[in-house]
């Protein structure tokens, strides 16, 4: 598994006060962000199908500014959990979607090892995620789960199977610990009830998170 190197700390997933990137690398920084979040199956999926209304893309667009901006803020530490808690609200809050399939813990630590690179002038992960392909595939065959309704929807079986990853890249590619293949890729869409009655999406990521509290 790729590890962050220092100054991170693998075990509680904290970085010291964050380094500043300069005007060039942080324009580097900002795409390998969109194309990251262009990879993340879930969101494409909410995405593809509106779940967050007609500003969908729009919603998709903010949520990379917010990103940059996260790793842009002075005189703080950035802690990892912090970045999954603002992907899991985003998902819940904007799209209505709860994300079950342990891909948020990933999307994260794709971004932190993103980051850590270009602080360090290596641009690796980037390329890699220039030569691999978006999440188009991967969210046709993904599952929504409507809890108005009741229902499940999935694709047919017999359909080309889809990457191991939640991040559509493939193993080889990308020097992480894959998201259990084992598990289905899961999206349950929340109505705006649930969400009005204080839905606390924190609560269900760490149960299925991969971090010990």
């Amino acid at each position: 598994m790729y590890r962050v190197q220092a100054p991170m700390d693998p075990d509680n997933g904290v970085r010291g006060t964050p380094q500043s990137l300069s005007t060039e690398i942080l324009s580097l920084f900002t795409e390998g962000i969109s194309l990251i979040l262009s990879r993340w199956t879930a969101l494409q999926m909410a995405v593809e199908n509106e779940w967050g209304g007609r500003t969908s893309r729009q919603k998709f667009q903010q949520l990379s500014t917010d990103i940059v901006s996260w790793f842009s803020q002075s005189n703080a530490p950035l802690y990892i959990d912090d970045l999954e808690m603002m992907l899991d609200e985003t998902m819940v809050l904007s799209f209505s979607s709860e994300i079950e399939d342990g891909s948020i813990e990933e999307v994260a630590e794709q971004l932190m090892i993103l980051h850590e690179e270009c602080l360090k002038g290596n641009f690796e992960t980037l390329y890699q995620l220039r030569a691999s392909s978006p999440a188009t595939q991967a969210v046709s065959q993904s599952r929504k789960v409507s809890s108005e309704e009741g229902s499940d929807y999935s694709t047919d079986d017999e359909q080309e199977p889809a990457s191991d990853m939640a991040l559509d890249i493939e193993p080889e590619q990308m020097a992480v610990n894959p998201v259990n293949s084992k598990s289905s890729s899961k999206v349950v869409q929340l109505s705006s009830e649930e969400i009005a009655e204080g839905w606390a999406p924190v609560t269900s990521r760490r149960n299925r998170g991969k971090r010990s509290a």
